[in-house]
């Protein structure tokens, strides 16, 4: 017995020396893995603001750091857990699960180009902050359950960028990943749902500077929020339809990847100058345009579903 605990004791040394030893690569890791989770992180950050609205000013930020509570408590007791376990008993569920996880972000970034196209009235709701203490926390618990799918996306993505580490490099880097990606998105969201706060204060400083840059904070913000929404759109449609043109090719599939392949080759043969940019762009408007087509189709059978579904009910 006594034996086996100084063994285990001894590999548990021998692990972390290697995590201490690794601990570079570990980082650039956990950044490749990161950014490559960049179009839900987007979208988490352009989502997320809309659950203050209303709210008391005074109320905000500690409702952000609420959500942000749990976003971390789901990445790392649930998300973190399962997906682990997953990639070390079952590796060749991770190819499925991540198109799966892409053909949602194709759903989404679908659908909101749907909504666009075809406004409808929008049942106006009392903000929480007028509702009650109960109704703010209804409000976080909705955003806690939406951001636990946004973050499983997040984390699964960038699982798949280091799916040939060893376990414990894995943990490491993806609660790494957890913790940056939380941190960068609430801090964000709270810079957002705060800065019309600041520029009204600026603009009330005797300073004409001060005024100067206060109003025109104000003046951005709306502007920001507009082109941070557009932006997690395409990088919906771009990460969701790269994600399942990869998983193609990984499952045997090779021949829609084989024309992006064949458009690149075209490309650096026609812009040999233009040193691999023009390819990247054909790349990622490929992956664009499936990630528009295979979310269209989605969204086409979702709304096909509701009207029957809804004339069922009617009957």
């Amino acid at each position: 017995m006594a034996g086996g605990l100084v063994a285990l004791l001894d590999d548990v040394a021998a692990l972390a020396r290697l995590a201490a030893a690794s601990v570079d690569d570990v980082a650039a890791a956990a950044g490749k893995a990161s950014a490559k989770a960049a179009g839900v992180v987007v979208d988490d950050a352009a989502v997320t603001p809309r659950y203050v609205h209303g709210v008391d000013p005074k109320r905000e930020l500690s409702i952000i750091w609420r959500i942000a509570k749990g976003s971390l408590r789901n990445k790392m007791l649930f998300i973190l857990p399962g997906l682990l376990v997953l990639s070390e008993f079952l590796p060749w569920v991770l190819t499925p699960l991540l198109m799966l996880g892409g053909t949602y972000l194709c759903f989404e970034g679908a659908e909101k180009i749907w909504h666009v196209l075809h406004p409808h009235e929008e049942k106006k709701e009392e903000p929480s902050s007028a509702q009650g203490p109960e109704a703010e926390k209804q409000v976080v618990s909705g955003a806690i359950r939406t951001d636990f799918i946004l973050s499983t996306e997040i984390m699964v993505i960038s699982l798949n960028e280091v799916a040939d580490e060893s376990l414990v490099s894995r943990a490491v880097i993806l609660a790494i990943v957890a913790l940056g990606i939380t941190a960068l998105v609430y801090g964000v969201v709270a810079l957002i749902v705060r800065m019309d706060d600041v520029g009204l204060g600026l603009a009330g400083r005797p300073s004409k500077l001060a005024q100067r840059v206060g109003r025109m904070l104000v003046v951005a913000m709306p502007k920001v929020l507009s082109a941070l929404a557009v932006i997690g759109i395409a990088a919906m449609l771009w990460v969701g339809g790269h994600i399942i043109l990869v998983g193609t090719d990984d499952l045997g599939w090779h021949t829609i990847y084989g024309w992006v392949h064949d458009l690149e080759h075209w490309i650096a043969g026609v812009m040999p100058f233009a040193d691999g940019a023009f390819e990247w762009v054909a790349n990622t408007a490929a992956s664009a345009l499936l990630g528009l087509a295979i979310g269209a189709v989605v969204v086409a059978l979702v709304n096909l579903v509701k009207r029957l579904v809804g004339g069922r009910a009617k009957h």
